[in-house]
């Protein structure tokens, strides 16, 4: 009854307010409420329609990002790289293996080593078999940077000549270490071409005609500044005739490849005569106008017997030695291993390991070349104990360097107590933005170590390693150097769990 009567009187006043609309004019309140009824349905309506007029709702903008994940502009900008001050307080080691021990865990098989320290003090952070002998695959390039810092100066360069010939009508070739000529004319700005041979003959043509020259110019190649075998015996036939390396000359064509931008397949497999045979097509192409022709073939300079002297060749004015028609030179030592770092590239680094060794007084073979890494870690303080160098790209499986040694190498970067060896600081590929980790740290994982995360890959069939460092939430440096062996060939859980775990050390106050 009590519901009827206020039902009764709700109606009662309904009638009255449609009575008493403007002007006086009375509404049967069924048609008021048909009104509101339709208000009340339009407008849900118009909301939904809206959007195809006006266009969708624009989102509402995200939350920036904290400063200590914006992605840096330089190395300089980044913090404790200037070099570190230790104003940051350091991660506490509990906190920091809480955060890594259940990501670092193989997929499939095999085992992770790791560790992180404070890259300021040295201080441990995080030790799982640290000190065991890893096969390291392409971090070992880290160990030959390092030497070739120390010895050759991050601003040597190296030059490939033309020399007149033992014999009139006779040009040489000489190679000089650099394995990143081009074909066309130098480019300054570049590391790979910075030295053209089009450029070289052409330098060599205006010397034979202000010489005098005539007739037919033959070109002969010297290659003898490395010695021992071109091709390391450590290397698996599979990986050589895969592209991943072959055999090392001292002067190359884009690092011994057919085309620069071509990084897997055949590659040359005489890269000293590959480029000869370049340099004599341009000494052809700019010879033509002032009447010189060029051989077809292009042959090796008779190289002395074993306790024999070197042939006769013309002496240049009051000099011993060739006369020189033309140089060019190489990029810097440290814009090589920058290149060197960012690309993974295994025959720039057995090159460079070659040069280390001759700068040091050691035959430039891939003996001498272990022989001088191991030399300049152990005078820098960073030589571990049962260190074995096999070659000096990571490529043999034979190498065994503790993940240890690699942290303490990327402190020594780092820290700039060396300047020699702050000029890799670029050579280190980027998360998800730069080098052999452009195409990682994209997931939702991962995602918040891109543009922090610096590091050196590696990879081989059943080895990865990650060794590089980072800035984490609170400011502080950290060097990490994370090494799996005997890992499931293609589980694409190892991989990631490099990356989540360098990415943990990013986002971590650990404390």
């Amino acid at each position: 009854m009590t519901k009827t009567r206020s039902t009764d009187q709700w109606l009662g006043r309904a009638r009255q307010a449609a009575g008493n609309g403007s002007g006086g004019v009375r509404r049967p309140w069924p048609l008021v409420l048909l009104s509101a009824l339709l208000v009340a349905l339009a407008v849900p309506a118009a909301l939904l329609v809206a959007p195809g007029f006006l266009g969708p709702e624009p989102p509402a903008p995200a939350p920036p990002a904290p400063a200590w994940q914006q992605v840096p502009t330089a190395l300089s900008t980044v913090p404790g790289l200037a070099p570190p001050d230790g104003s940051a307080p350091v991660p506490l080691p509990s906190a920091v293996s809480a955060q890594l021990e259940p990501l670092l865990t193989a997929d499939g098989g095999g085992t992770f080593t790791a560790v992180v320290q404070d890259a300021l003090t040295g201080q441990v952070l995080f030790d799982r078999g640290g000190s065991e002998g890893r096969v390291p695959a392409s971090n070992m390039k880290l160990l030959a940077a390092v030497a070739a810092l120390r010895v050759l100066g991050p601003e040597h360069t190296f030059a490939t000549r033309v020399v007149a010939g033992p014999a009139p009508g006779q040009v040489v070739l000489v190679g000089g270490g650099d394995v990143l000529l081009g074909p066309g004319g130098s480019k300054k700005d570049q590391v790979m071409g910075h030295a053209g041979l089009a450029t070289l003959a052409a330098q060599a043509v205006e010397a034979l005609q202000t010489g005098g020259a005539t007739g037919e110019i033959k070109v002969l190649v010297d290659d003898s500044l490395f010695s021992g075998p071109a091709l390391n015996p450590a290397w698996e036939p599979g990986d050589v005739a895969a592209g991943e390396v072959a055999p090392v000359y001292s002067m190359a064509l884009n690092s011994a490849r057919y085309d620069p931008a071509v990084t897997t397949g055949p590659r040359p497999q005489d890269a000293a005569m590959t480029a000869a045979e370049e340099f004599a097509a341009g000494l052809r192409s700019a010879g033509a106008a002032a009447g010189l022709t060029v051989a077809a073939a292009v042959e090796r300079l008779p190289q002395p017997a074993a306790g024999t002297t070197a042939p006769a060749r013309p002496e240049g004015e009051g000099t011993s030695q060739p006369v020189v028609l033309g140089e060019v030179q190489s990029a810097t030592v440290a814009e090589q291993v920058n290149l060197m770092l960012q690309d993974s590239d295994n025959y720039l680094a057995e090159a460079l390991g070659r040069l280390t060794a001759l700068a040091d007084g050691l035959p430039g073979s891939y003996d001498g070349a272990t022989a001088a890494v191991g030399a300049q870690l152990a005078a820098a303080g960073l030589a571990a104990e049962g260190m074995k160098l096999v070659d000096v790209c990571g490529l043999a499986m034979g190498n065994q360097v503790p993940a240890r040694q690699f942290s303490e190498v990327v402190r020594a970067i780092t820290s700039g107590t060396d300047t020699r060896l702050r000029s890799a600081l670029d050579g280190f590929p980027v998360a998800g933005l730069s080098g052999t980790l452009d195409t990682r740290y994209g997931d939702a994982a991962t995602a918040r170590g891109a543009g922090l995360v610096r590091a050196k890959t590696g990879t081989l069939n059943t080895v990865l390693a990650l060794s590089g460092y980072v800035v984490d939430a609170d400011g502080r440096l950290l060097a990490f150097s994370f090494i799996g062996n005997g890992l499931t060939p293609g589980a694409a859980g190892n991989k990631e769990a490099l990356d989540r775990a360098a990415t943990a050390l990013a986002g971590c106050g650990c404390r």
